[in-house]
């Protein structure tokens, strides 16, 4: 009979997952299975809540990624109510989100990712962590701790909590920011870009020419993407319309509140994520490794691939190196890692940009807000993926339905897929050992889940 290995949980990942492979009598892999078992129920228990009070709930769906729900949630109420907010308020909100972005990555990669590329992927498990890293490269480790507490601390003294924020307010923003925050704020940030570019450079040099056989086949499928752009194509992390590219490069637009004519989502018993495919392709949904259908990815190397170009000087330098060697869309999985410095890049550039505009300091923070029935539709581009708040109000302002698709849950689908390749190509006759299986968890370590 087949035997199944199991792995949970699955390590250095920002939740809880275990993966399930299948043996046939042989040894070899008939299926694999990414498991998400827990139930959140954010949807369900926000009904009910003042809108209002929703943005101050929400940022606790994800302890890594807050702001991102914050001002999701806070776009969506917006809609809900029809405000607009005021034109500083957009841009104190865009810059909390944009050093947020800075933190993830920082703690994604060095943190998370990085013992399976400074460590290796073969060794021993307990000092394949990011104890191991401070030991082996303790400069390196020190460097990256100091760069990770900066990053927090900005959010924080700025605007009172780096962790789940609640600066966001309906309409705006809680507090303008002075003359002094913003002479601090930019002299960190543009220390965190000599730490960016430090880092992508390190990555090039020292990291991804190692694993250049994986890069190109570990968890390798073949996907469509989904980001968001600008009306020039541009990478966009706050606003603008969504971009979805299929395998063969042929892109669809569409405006983030008709999110639900392009997507839907999908259900099967074996995991409490829904998964999100391509509606608008007309292929119906498959996770067939040799023709997947709908089937679409998000995060750090979707974005790069839907988007023309990054309107910054240093993220665009890299981007065009990136695919010169790689191609457009790219789709190795590994490449995430890649995508990600390069986004840390264009996070810490565009930062700088916000902080230097003059009006970011008016005092005109926030614009009147009326509570009523209505319905509204947030989203940002949260490290993994994009995110999408959909709520509905009733007269007294009280949400009455709710729809969220968080950015993980894209990738749900892609994440088995290459879950599946992986061990299909590496575990043959029953033969693995644990280094094989860390090997498998890096395909699903790299979308960040």
């Amino acid at each position: 009979m087949g035997k199944v290995i199991n792995i949970q949980p699955i390590t250095r990942i920002e939740g809880h997952a275990k993966i399930a492979i299948h043996l046939d009598d042989n040894g070899n892999v008939s299926d694999a299975f990414l498991h998400v078992m827990s139930l959140r129920g954010f949807e369900k228990f926000i009904e009910g809540r003042a809108a209002e009070e929703v943005p101050r709930i929400v940022n606790r769906i994800c302890g890594i990624c807050p702001w991102m729900h914050h001002l999701a949630a806070n776009k969506a109420v917006d809609g809900c109510f029809g405000v607009t907010p005021t034109p500083t308020g957009h841009k104190l909100r865009e810059v909390c989100q944009i050093m947020a972005h800075i933190n993830d990555k920082i703690l994604h990669f060095f943190f998370l990712a990085a013992p399976d590329f400074i460590i290796g992927p073969d060794s021993d498990y307990s000092v394949r962590n990011v104890i191991g890293i401070v030991k082996k490269a303790p400069d390196l480790a020190a460097k990256v701790v100091k760069m990770r507490q900066l990053g927090q601390m900005m959010l924080e003294r700025f605007a009172g909590k780096a962790m789940h924020p609640i600066a966001g307010v309906v309409g705006g923003f809680a507090k303008p920011m002075t003359e002094k925050e913003r002479r601090s704020l930019l002299d960190d940030t543009r220390t965190l870009l000599d730490f960016a570019l430090f880092s992508i450079d390190y990555a090039k040099t020292s990291v991804f020419p190692k694993y250049e056989d994986a890069i190109e086949h570990l968890g390798a499928i073949n996907t469509g993407f989904l980001g968001t752009v600008d009306d020039t194509g541009a990478l966009r992390l706050y606003d603008g319309h969504f971009r979805l590219m299929k395998g063969d490069g042929s892109l669809t637009e569409f405006p983030v509140h008709k999110y639900d004519k392009f997507l839907s989502e999908h259900v099967e018993s074996w995991t409490y994520g829904k998964l999100p495919y391509a509606k608008c392709w007309n292929e119906g949904f498959s996770m067939d490794l040799d023709a997947p259908k709908g089937v679409y990815r998000a995060n750090t190397l979707a974005r790069i691939n839907v988007a023309d170009h990054i309107a910054t000087p240093r993220a665009q330098a890299e981007l065009e190196e990136f695919r010169e060697k790689f191609g457009r869309p790219a789709q190795g999985t590994l490449l995430y890692h890649w995508a990600r410095l390069i986004e840390l890049v264009y996070a810490c550039e565009r930062s700088i940009e916000l902080l230097e505009q003059d009006d970011i300091t008016d005092t005109n923070i926030r614009a009147k807000v009326e509570p009523k029935a209505g319905r509204g539709i947030g989203a940002v581009e949260a490290p993994r993926g994009s995110l999408i708040h959909d709520y509905t109000t009733d007269d007294n302002g009280c949400i009455v339905k709710a729809n969220m698709i968080v950015g993980t849950t894209h990738n749900i689908a892609p994440m088995n897929m290459s879950v599946r390749q992986a061990a299909t190509s590496l575990i043959k006759g029953g033969v693995y050992d644990e280094g094989l299986l860390n090997k498998v968890e890096m395909a699903v370590r790299a979308y960040d889940p």
